[in-house]
């Protein structure tokens, strides 16, 4: 894969998903999202502003990488959460693989945050049960989570548990077939990440454009500082 000229942070997620066994684009056609680069702009100051419930975070029937079956609002628990929808083998750099890179970041800084350390989980969540068996969302972890941090890695058993899932959450997944109608083994999708209260609250949906560590750290301190917010 050529990489000269490639940003750091963009040659760094290319690199984990290559050893995630992705199949990422040899080049950077498209330009990398802006999750991927030092943001434009100052980020607003938490606390000083305030995000809506926009409706509740569904439950669902999921497994995870271990293999143990749970329910979604389980394993929410009593703890912040940030949840994306992915699968493992995407090849959209600024689909999938954005939202993994960004939620390492966000771990990575959250460990070093008295405000949201211990307080925060984050669950990535595959919509390709055919393929992205636990053993697969485990090696596919094993690129991005960090050893003692509070990181799920969950799908479901069956495209019937799956389907009420991504209908709740509003996430559109189309399987790509040819003119014969023969799956491709590829999936079209808008990437959307949540962010969800320890009520089980939506509390912001983040688009490619806004997917970015400093604003999803900047809402996770702001719902942390909130005094009705349940304490963990």
């Amino acid at each position: 894969m050529p990489t000269t000229g490639l940003a750091p942070a963009l040659l760094a997620v290319m690199l984990a998903a290559q050893a995630a066994h992705q199949h990422m684009p040899a080049t950077a056609e498209q330009p990398p999202a802006p999750g991927y680069s030092a943001l434009s702009f100052a980020p607003p100051v938490a606390g000083s502003y305030v995000l809506p419930a926009l409706g509740a975070a569904a439950d669902g029937l999921i497994i995870e990488s271990s293999g143990q079956r749970t329910r979604l609002h389980g394993l929410y628990g009593d703890k912040l959460v940030v949840l994306s929808f992915i699968f493992t083998s995407c090849s959209d750099v600024n689909g999938c693989p954005l939202a993994s890179f960004v939620l390492s970041q966000v771990q990575q800084r959250s460990l070093a945050d008295p405000v949201l350390s211990g307080n925060v989980r984050l669950v990535s969540l595959s919509f390709d049960p055919a393929r992205d068996t636990p053993a697969a969302l485990e090696s596919y972890a094993s690129s991005f989570r960090r050893a003692g941090f509070d990181w799920h890695f969950v799908g479901c058993a069956s495209e019937a548990d799956l389907a009420p899932i991504l209908t709740a959450y509003d996430q559109a997944v189309v399987r790509d077939h040819d003119a014969s109608g023969r799956y491709l083994g590829t999936m079209s999708h808008m990437l959307r990440v949540f962010l969800i209260d320890r009520d089980r609250r939506i509390r912001n949906i983040y688009s490619p454009a806004y997917l970015h560590p400093d604003l999803v750290l900047a809402d996770l301190r702001t719902l942390a500082m909130e005094p009705n917010s349940r304490a963990p």
